[in-house]
């Protein structure tokens, strides 16, 4: 048996305590830790959601117009791209460098077309580059085995499938090229061409003019029919129609406006009922 002086002096020591007593600077276990840290930054996710929500409504309600810090036309190493009053460049599109788009052209929305290795690339007359689709070039130095520099033409009523890749390529007058083709350096798309969509065009290869191409790599499908060859041009003057209606709702001063008018309106509608 214990005294109670003895438990007395068990109790008060600075350096005892009681088997049970449970000490703080023990770390919890591993799984507990997981679960802590995945908690916490999964409300740190859900509180930067709610604030830029919660801005982007308070915006709205004001009138406030959104800028971004995006540029669509880009200037680099002197050379800035060359765009008509008809050209329609999407707002999330880049075009940068030496890029010539002649009149009635149209680069849409998540488009690239980059001229920034000093080789020019131009998009012809009514021609479209379609939706995250990137056109480029090969590297400063770079030659092609042909002897011709390594540049990229586009030329007059072409329309280029959304998520294309064409690089340093030259692609004749009426040509519908299919959505996801890849066209690679030095190869040849002669005109009234059609290209099945996903078709890889190799490396220094020639599509004959005339005829319908698909497949991995590239293989003759069929001639074009007279039909065929008549919607190539139709094809691309339906795109530039539609590019039009955007280049008039994209005014250089914003659509603010609209938003306000639209507050006002349930102001008075508010105050009527």
């Amino acid at each position: 048996p214990t005294n109670n002086n003895t438990l007395i002096h068990r109790l008060c020591h600075p350096l005892r305590r009681l088997p049970s007593t449970p000490t703080l600077s023990r770390r919890p276990p591993a799984h507990i830790r997981i679960h802590t840290t995945m908690a916490g930054q999964y409300l740190k996710g859900a509180v930067a959601r709610g604030l830029r929500e919660a801005g982007a409504a308070l915006r709205k309600e004001t009138g406030g117009e959104i800028f971004s810090r995006h540029r669509p036309k880009m200037t680099f190493l002197g050379e800035s791209p060359f765009v008509t009053n008809d050209t329609f460049v999407a707002p999330t599109a880049s075009v940068i460098g030496e890029v010539t788009n002649w009149d009635q052209s149209s680069v849409w929305y998540g488009a690239v077309v980059r001229a920034d290795k000093q080789h020019p690339i131009t998009i012809g007359f009514t021609s479209s580059i379609g939706e995250g689709s990137v056109v480029s070039t090969l590297p400063k130095n770079a030659t092609l085995k042909t002897g011709f520099p390594p540049v990229c033409h586009v030329g007059h009523y072409v329309t280029v499938g959304a998520g294309s890749v064409l690089k340093s390529c030259r692609v004749d007058d009426l040509v519908i090229i299919g959505e996801k083709c890849t066209i690679l350096e030095g190869s040849l798309v002669e005109a009234n061409v059609i290209l099945e969509p996903g078709t890889v065009v190799p490396p220094y290869a020639r599509i004959p003019g005339g005829q319908k191409w698909g497949g991995n790599p590239a293989k003759f499908v069929a001639n074009l029919t007279p039909e065929e060859q008549v919607s190539i041009k139709n094809t691309a003057n339906d795109i530039h129609r539609k590019a039009k209606e955007h280049i008039l709702d994209f005014l250089p001063i914003g659509n603010t406006y609209l938003h306000l008018e639209e507050l006002e309106k349930q102001q008075v509608e508010a105050k009527q009922g």
